[in-house]
């Protein structure tokens, strides 16, 4: 390389000679070896290894930010090629925002690479000292049955024709909408008209696309269970919906808050609310029905867990009463597994074009391979296997929550046992307050959720409510965190 400071030609300036940037900013000599390699290149290949050569130095940090660049020509008398190859790298990366060109003055590397630069240490990353958590909601993924669903995978894409793979209907492949109505009816008691039902990516894009359609309509709020699920505020926000807390009685939904509300779109969980656990009476599931057709409204049905019963035989869907005012929507996230992002939503006739529609300038519909694998897995019994395998371990993961509750806490009492994949907790006075309990808890590694967490308007409580969800946890995990939960507290005004 050159061993002066001077400028050349055409504006740049060669760097000192030991290699180290100069006054001006400049660097040269050795430090250059960096791009030998790319010079080493052959012909045809030099131009670009020129150039990634360079755009990784700055990438990199090799070449910082304000840093002057050696004029061209004197740039490819060092590295022996064409003053061309240099230009044309110059050019392309002044183009591409990592240098930038000054007219009279020179190249020089761009403020915007600083962008690419690896920034200043953080603090190391927080480890979670949580060694048991019981947080509801989540199925075990341990169970998910890989080798069927790998079976029913290679088996559609070695069938499927070319043209399944262009844009789907929206509203889902006929196969699947078929085996999912078939599968609904007969588990589930709804009616299930195949063209009324719309795939979707789980039940928060179903719920999306039923506020967005409320709203149309000239609804501004929707009704909400109280307690009830966290992450309805955000979707319903989203939709443009705000949300009317309505609470429960013995029964289900109570009627008379619902009546004042002036709502006319609810959403309930009456299968099995969540997360109290509480079953919809007979009674509170026809007075909910005649409430929807006074007001000309829509009930939306979230059968969140509809598909795990122990103790008694399954409820049957609201749906089925009254297809007409009631909307119903659930998924696999429970089932198999939230990661797979797929439910569905049978719709009132009356809303389907509307849905379909909202579903189509969304996402212009589900991928077309995973619905074909799934209708497979559906046809075929493989889902059905699963649930009774799943139904089977589920089962004795609530004995076990049950029995080391009755062990450690004795006198709690445990409610929402006959089905889904949490119960509800509430430990003797003693163990209160709450807020000192779940201090204490998560000092010992053990994560609860209490229940005043689900409630929109929170209610004075002496007693520790807890939500504990055990599905995603085995039988020896669930004994250990209770008792870890019990060591870390003792009832108040004991040593702790």
């Amino acid at each position: 390389m050159t061993s002066s400071g001077t400028t050349s030609g055409d504006g740049g300036t060669t760097g000192a000679a030991d290699g180290t940037a100069d006054a001006a900013g400049a660097v040269g000599g050795p430090a250059w070896e960096l791009l030998l390699p790319a010079a080493g290149a052959p012909a045809r290949r030099r131009g670009r290894a020129l150039q990634a050569a360079l755009r990784d130095a700055v990438r990199s940090g090799r070449l910082a930010a304000g840093t002057r660049l050696p004029s061209s020509r004197a740039l490819a008398t060092d590295l022996g090629v064409s003053r061309g190859l240099v230009t044309e790298a110059y050019e392309q990366l002044t183009a591409e925002g990592y240098l930038r060109s000054d007219r009279g003055s020179g190249t020089w590397v761009g403020e915007a690479a600083r962008a690419g630069l690896p920034g200043a240490p953080g603090p190391a990353p927080r480890i979670s000292s949580t060694r048991v958590h019981f947080h509801p909601g989540q199925p075990d993924l341990a169970l998910f049955p890989r080798s069927a669903w790998i079976a029913a995978y290679r088996t559609v894409l070695g069938d499927m024709p070319h043209r399944a793979l262009g844009y789907p209907d929206p509203r889902g492949l006929p196969a699947l909408r078929t085996a999912l109505a078939k599968l609904l009816t007969r588990r589930r008691g709804v009616v299930a008209d195949p063209d009324c039902l719309v795939v979707c990516s789980g039940v928060t894009q179903a719920t999306t696309l039923l506020g967005l359609v409320a709203h149309g309509h000239g609804e501004r709020s929707i009704g909400v269970e109280d307690p009830g699920s966290p992450v309805h505020g955000p979707v319903f926000t989203a939709s443009g919906l705000g949300m009317t807390a309505l609470p429960l009685d013995d029964e289900g939904l109570a009627m008379e808050p619902l009546r004042r509300s002036g709502v006319r779109t609810v959403m309930v969980t009456p299968a099995h609310q969540f997360p109290t656990g509480i079953a919809y009476s007979a009674r509170r599931r026809v007075e909910l029905l005649d409430w929807a057709r006074s007001v000309d409204g829509l009930v939306v049905e979230d059968d969140y867990d509809g598909d795990f019963r122990y103790d008694r035989a399954p409820v049957g869907a609201l749906q089925g009463l009254d297809p007409e005012r009631v909307a119903y929507t659930g998924s696999l996230s429970k089932s198999l597994a939230p990661g797979l992002r797929m439910g569905w939503l049978l719709v009132p006739p009356r809303l389907l074009d509307e849905i379909a529609e909202r579903k189509r300038t969304i996402d212009l519909g589900e991928p077309s391979l995973d619905q074909s694998v799934l209708a497979r897995f559906v046809e075929r019994g493989d889902y059905d296997r699963h649930l009774r395998r799943c139904q089977r371990a589920y089962r004795e993961r609530r004995d076990a929550l049950v029995a080391a509750l009755a062990e450690h806490f004795p006198g709690t009492e445990v409610s929402g046992i006959a089905a889904g994949l949490h119960v509800i907790a509430r430990l003797p006075e003693q163990y209160g307050p709450e807020d000192g309990f779940l201090a204490r808890a998560a000092r010992a590694g053990v994560a609860v959720r209490p229940l005043a967490q689900h409630e929109m308007t929170p209610t004075p409580q002496q007693s520790v409510r807890l939500v504990l969800g055990y599905a995603h946890l085995t039988p020896a995990e669930i004994a250990r965190g209770v008792a870890l939960l019990a060591g870390a507290t003792t009832p108040a005004g004991g040593a702790g």
